[in-house]
């Protein structure tokens, strides 16, 4: 009895042991791959770092990114050929220099998300905000604002997330770095 007890303990520390590695494995795996959990900080979005070549940002990311615009004096914008949607990479100097979401269902770190209002980003990032008048939505109806995340940390000094609403309302958002993530109209 003493040896079936012990093979009966041996066989179920062997199956948690299995199980234990496959959902570390699986976790690591979700992790890895950017999907519309992938969360948008200061310098990038998930395992994707601003100054990462497309090559690079790829391979951590567990995806394909395709080019979706043409070069602009050495600009571009890249997008995943799948999922998720409504998310791109501007490129400058062959590096990712900022990312925009355009996907209703990405938040920052914070949690920050488009259909936010004006207030919530501001209680979010509370003192780090800096609100100014959209250049092309600043007039009514829109009454557009840009609200600029302004981090106060020297190691990100040179890294802003900006907000763009209309109507009181978040439409989309975007970090990197500067000059980059202050350009209006992207590569254009």
């Amino acid at each position: 009895m003493s040896k079936l007890n012990w093979q009966s303990r041996f066989f179920v520390f062997l199956i948690g042991t299995i199980m234990i590695f496959v959902l570390g494995v699986v976790s690591v795996n979700a992790q890895t791959r950017l999907t519309e959990q992938s969360k948008l900080a200061l310098n990038g979005i998930g395992l994707i770092a601003v100054g990462m070549t497309v090559t690079e940002a790829s391979e951590a990311a567990g995806i394909k990114l395709v080019q979706k615009s043409n070069a602009s004096e050495g600009c571009f914008y890249f997008a995943p050929s799948k999922e998720p949607k409504n998310i791109s990479f501007m490129v400058t100097e062959g590096r990712i220099a900022r990312v925009d979401i355009d996907n209703k269902r990405m938040t920052t770190l914070r949690g920050a998300k488009i259909g936010d209002t004006q207030e919530q980003i501001l209680s979010l990032y509370s003192g780090d905000i800096k609100v100014t008048n959209h250049p092309y939505l600043s007039r009514s109806p829109y009454n557009g604002k840009y609200l600029t995340f302004i981090p106060k940390d020297l190691v990100d000094k040179n890294y802003r997330m900006i907000f763009e609403t209309s109507k009181n309302v978040v439409i989309n958002f975007r970090s990197g770095k500067l000059p980059e993530v202050n350009y209006i109209e992207g590569c254009a």
